[in-house]
């Protein structure tokens, strides 16, 4: 077990291309997102367990001693393959939430509690921990914050345990883990976003995990070996939406109109299809034309997404915005609200994009200017993060 603290962080996410296609068999493509959430953990020696999530404004605290009991219970078995709604319970009733929460503070609660046990229990005794964790994702937005969560949590804790190794060297300002390591860190996560999600996809763990660009189809996930770091400005509108509410929408048109909808669903398949085919293009011998050619897939997309039912007016408004200014816009995630992103081209002026930035805040739009094509999980010299990053994980 590792005496001196880690520094960990992760990515977001952003679907490109395929978003609501992808439930019905077509490809989808998704990039990590330059928007991180970061992990400070340390031995903790008062035989305490603390957990501090800022962003959500909740600080735990557990007594080792209580935990290991916890543990003794009903997690001293073999490798777990998903939580069973027993254990959630349990957790639930260990951490003092009432039986039917379900919000935000709960499930990352339990995520770490179900993370900490299972990990740890190799352990002698369960370790005493101080762990913080901040983000620079919005949680609820579709971007993946609580797979990079996640992600965090696995990676810290399984460095910290000394189940992988710390790959961070003196004078390096950063670290990545092997292919072999990258498999265990995301398999963990995994049952952290089940922990949190039910059933979810594996998508957004993976992409945090491994970074880069995924293509999903059908329940299989493979990396993109070569693609182009892109701009884009990121814009949440704030509406609050239903997934699983537009994602039935969908299906019920698919059920009412078959002939309609199929044809969409295969031109949108196909965008993402194209889509990849440049981005592979762009890496080998980029040029200027490429780049008219994603504005016009993001164009495209965003018609076949208003036609399948799953756009919103204040979607709308954003690509207004946007194309007012030359630029090219489009959901990403379930729609209805939620985010979408603008391509940046190479050359454009900076007092373009400020406008840009500018006229969506006056709609009432959050915006960040980033980047798409990030590294995945990382470990990091404590002077290699910004200070603004340092301050949050040091506590008042």
């Amino acid at each position: 077990m590792l005496t001196e603290a880690l520094l960990v962080s992760a990515p977001g996410k952003v679907i490109l291309h395929g978003e609501h296609a992808v439930v019905h068999g077509k490809v989808a493509l998704a990039e990590a997102l330059n928007l991180r959430t970061f992990l400070q953990i340390k031995p903790h020696k008062d035989g305490k367990v603390s957990l501090s999530l800022p962003n959500l404004g909740t600080k735990r605290d557990w007594d080792v001693s209580k935990l290991q009991l916890l543990h003794a219970a009903f997690l001293d078995s073999g490798e777990p393959t998903a939580p069973t709604p027993e254990q959630v319970e349990k957790l639930k009733v260990f951490a003092g939430f009432p039986t039917g929460s379900s919000d935000s503070e709960c499930l990352a609660v339990l995520a770490f509690l179900y993370l900490y046990l299972f990990i740890c229990r190799k352990q002698r005794h369960l370790p005493g921990l101080d762990i913080v964790v901040w983000s620079e994702l919005p949680t609820g937005a579709g971007l993946g914050s609580s797979a990079a969560y996640s992600v965090c949590l696995a990676a810290a804790l399984l460095t910290f345990c000394e189940e992988i190794p710390s790959h961070l060297r003196e004078g390096a300002a950063s670290a990545r883990w092997t292919e072999e390591e990258l498999s265990v860190i995301n398999r963990w996560a995994f049952l952290g976003e089940k922990v949190i999600h039910g059933n979810p996809s594996g998508v957004d763990n993976s992409i945090s995990t491994w970074g880069g660009a995924l293509r999903f189809q059908g329940g299989n996930i493979a990396p993109l070996q070569r693609i182009p770091i892109l701009r884009i400005l990121l814009t949440n509108t704030k509406v609050p939406r239903s997934t699983k509410t537009l994602v039935a929408g969908v299906k019920d048109k698919l059920v009412k109109f078959p002939e309609i909808m199929k044809p969409l669903l295969a031109s949108m398949d196909a965008i993402s299809q194209e889509c990849e085919r440049v981005l592979g293009a762009m890496a080998a011998a980029p040029a200027p034309e490429q780049y008219l050619v994603l504005e016009e897939l993001i164009d495209m997309n965003q018609h076949h997404l208003n036609a399948i039912g799953v756009g919103h007016a204040s979607l709308d408004r954003l690509c207004r915005v946007t194309a007012s200014l030359g630029l090219h816009s489009k959901l990403t995630g379930a729609g209805g609200g939620g985010c979408g992103f603008t391509l940046l081209r190479p050359g454009l002026e900076q007092s373009v994009v400020e406008a840009a930035k500018q006229a969506l805040t006056d709609c009432g739009f959050e915006c960040w200017e980033t980047t798409v094509g990030a590294p995945g999980v990382s470990l990091h010299a404590a002077s290699s993060l910004k200070a603004d990053v340092l301050r949050t994980l040091a506590g008042p």
